[in-house]
């Protein structure tokens, strides 16, 4: 049952390339009686066929006297027409003559006009006039000899024989499809995840071996149904030509086919030479791209050094090179492209330019700003920065934006063209050799009654113990200025971990803290005031004497004032 309902599939899907062969083959018919007087009058030199017998003998392309040259092979086909059913048992050769008259020479039968050679026709022929009547007569006999034969009732027998094997081999050809083409579906199964593998960018799979093998059997199952229509095609050209009645049928059907393949064979041979430059183009681009890729992927490395230029330079100059070879290659690569002088190719590529014209004016002042941040070094990744109001870690620089990552986690993005703009404060480039350490730096404020030497070494022993400050160079002090309450003290130390500013920072506040406690200075508000013997200290009291109680509040008495006119005193 299975084999029987394969047997009838395979039955209905030959039939539906039967019938789809044969609705193309009468579509051509139909276009070639319609459309080849029209494709012929269209060349300067038009060529009439003498046809006979569904067969064109010879072409008159010339006239003569007030015969046009179409009148002319259309005399000459009716006179052999004429010959051709006369019954004549045999057509003898001596019923042939050529007549040489100086000017004109004429092809006779049994001493009556059959077709004339002109000098017109010898000229456009490039041969004599005899030798040219000599070879219209040659194929004008030979063609009437065969229609005699044709007319036996062997020449049909010989055509159903002629059928029969045609159809044979048709059948055997089908026969041999049904074998091949499963057995190439079973290689590309048995390549599936070994030869076809699945097609991944990083961890996305965007085909899988699976369906990229069914991809692969769809494209050979499109193969096989073009060439079985192409062996129906020629088939049923070949079965016509065996009878006299349908050759002609079968003739224009062949030269249709001959002249579709030849028009698609001559563009492909005519476009070989623009093949062959785009080859070259693109291998040129290719290893061209390579090496570079090479070159600055050793620069990258140390491996390779230039002076002045800086290894992270690398690869942005890597990717800039690439997209100017790709352009220029493109701007090469395109005039030897199909249709690139089309009115269709020219239509899109200006509605392309227009659209990168208007919307790319905020990119491309992005991208050239990226250049101008990567190539003037101002940041790298991992910088800690400052841009604008915006204080963190550089996460990523490419040509469009900028990242930052702050010391709360926040991601900020910031467009290149605004940080080109903008001050950039690198608090790492400099520390990042190790010779050149950031100085990272506090303010305090103190009264004028703690001795500054005091306040120096406190501070100084403050940034020593602060972490992530280094020992050489040693913290220094600076008193920045002389208020009128207070002095400000300036602590300076050295770290080469500016990533870690924050936490520096807060250390060092928390250090000043514990030493001024410990030394008995108080950190007092830069407006603070107060009457000593009547307030509490304000040092923590875990840095006080166990025995320390705070005074009582006293007033002294003001000097007697005593009035210059002998009035009483007043206490104040």
């Amino acid at each position: 049952m299975k084999n029987c309902s394969k047997a009838k599939n395979k039955l209905k899907h030959f039939f539906a390339l039967l019938l789809m062969t044969v609705f193309l083959i009468f579509l051509g018919c139909f276009w070639e009686i319609n459309q080849a007087n029209t494709i012929e009058s269209q060349y300067q030199n038009q060529k009439f066929p003498v046809v006979f017998n569904g067969k064109n003998l010879f072409y008159i392309q010339r006239p003569n006297g007030s015969l046009s040259a179409e009148e002319r092979a259309e005399i000459i086909s009716e006179r052999i027409e004429k010959i051709a059913k006369r019954k004549i048992e045999k057509i003898n050769h001596d019923d042939f003559d050529i007549d040489n008259r100086g000017d004109l020479v004429i092809v006779l039968f049994e001493r009556k006009t059959l077709a004339t050679v002109t000098a017109e026709d010898e000229k456009i022929a490039d041969i004599s006039r005899e030798i040219l009547a000599n070879q219209y007569l040659n194929k004008i006999e030979k063609s009437l000899a065969k229609y005699q034969r044709e007319q036996k009732p062997f020449y049909w027998i010989f055509g159903i024989v002629s059928t029969v094997v045609t159809t044979l081999c048709l059948i055997l050809v089908l026969k041999a499809f049904d074998r091949f083409f499963p057995y190439t579906y079973q290689i590309l199964d048995s390549w599936r995840g070994r030869i076809i593998p699945s097609i991944r960018i990083q961890n996305l799979e965007i085909l899988t071996s699976e369906n990229l093998t069914k991809i692969c059997q769809g494209f050979i199952s499109l193969i096989r149904i073009g060439l079985t229509l192409i062996v129906l095609y020629l088939f049923i050209p070949s079965v016509l030509s065996f009878f006299p009645k349908t050759r002609q049928m079968g003739r224009i059907l062949f030269e249709y086919l001959m002249r579709a393949i030849n028009l698609v064979g001559s563009a492909f041979v005519s476009y070989l030479p623009n093949i062959f430059i785009l080859t070259v183009i693109i291998y040129l681009t290719h290893y061209t791209l390579r090496f570079l890729k090479f070159i600055f992927r050793e620069i990258e490395q140390g491996t390779l050094q230039f002076t002045g230029f800086y290894s992270e330079w690398a690869q942005p100059t890597y990717r800039l090179l690439t997209w100017l070879i790709i352009a220029l290659s493109a701007v090469f690569a395109f005039p030897y492209l199909p249709g690139f002088n089309s009115p269709a190719f020219k239509g899109v590529s200006a509605f392309l330019a227009l659209l990168f014209t208007l919307g790319s004016t905020g990119v491309v002042s992005n991208t050239v700003s990226g250049f101008v941040l990567i190539y003037t070094r101002a940041f790298q990744v991992g910088d800690r920065v400052k841009i604008g109001d915006a204080t963190g870690d550089i996460l990523e620089k490419t040509l469009l934006v900028t990242r930052i990552k702050t010391i709360k986690n926040v991601v900020i993005t910031i467009p290149n063209s605004v940080v080109i703009s903008s001050n950039v404060v690198n608090y790492s480039a400099l520390s990042r050799d190790g010779n050149n350490p950031l100085i990272i730096h506090t303010t305090i404020t103190l009264g004028y009654d703690v001795p500054w030497r005091k306040v120096h070494e406190v501070l100084i022993a403050a940034a020593k113990k602060t972490q992530y400050i280094i020992a050489t160079p040693s913290p220094f002090v600076f008193q920045t200025a002389l208020n009128d309450f207070y002095v400000s003290y300036e602590i300076n130390a050295y770290t080469h971990t500016a990533i870690k500013m924050g936490e520096i920072y807060s250390s060092l506040h928390q250090n000043i803290q514990d030493q001024c406690n410990e030394a008995e200075i108080e950190i007092l508000s830069p407006h603070y005031s107060a009457i000593r013997d009547g307030n509490q200290n304000t040092i923590p009291e875990n840095y006080l004497p166990k025995d320390y109680t705070a005074s009582g509040f006293r007033v002294q008495s003001l000097p007697n004032l005593i009035n210059v006119n002998g009035n009483r005193n007043h206490n104040r």
